[in-house]
């Protein structure tokens, strides 16, 4: 059973929205802003970007791919992977070819 909300959702946006609010305002860099609103509110830098991301996460944009709505992370992560996935399979055909090579030698012998 995960531990009671210490914070309602309303101080969770109130929080998040000053963030923000710094950021547009002074150019603050994010942790100096996340410290200064955790200083106001008595909340800790670490738990204010955990509601920072999630509202961010939440604000995403959708990509609809052939009808189907699926989040811009979503979308993001998978083209990571398959670049991932590409650089994996470019080291294993050169691998391939450099046994290939190595056994038709062996065999010349």
């Amino acid at each position: 059973m995960p531990a009671p909300k210490k914070y309602d959702t309303e101080t969770r946006e109130r929080a998040v929205r000053m963030y923000r609010d710094r950021i547009r305002e002074s150019g603050e860099p994010k942790l100096g802003a996340r410290r200064h609103v955790g200083e106001l509110l008595d909340i800790k830098p670490a738990t204010l970007r955990n509601w920072i991301e999630a509202a961010d996460s939440a604000d995403a944009p959708t990509v609809s791919v052939s009808g189907e709505a699926v989040d811009a992370s979503e979308v993001r992560r998978l083209r990571k992977e398959v670049a991932e996935l590409r650089r994996a399979n470019e080291i294993l055909k050169t691998t391939s070819a450099f046994f290939a090579a190595a056994e038709v030698d062996r065999r010349l012998r």
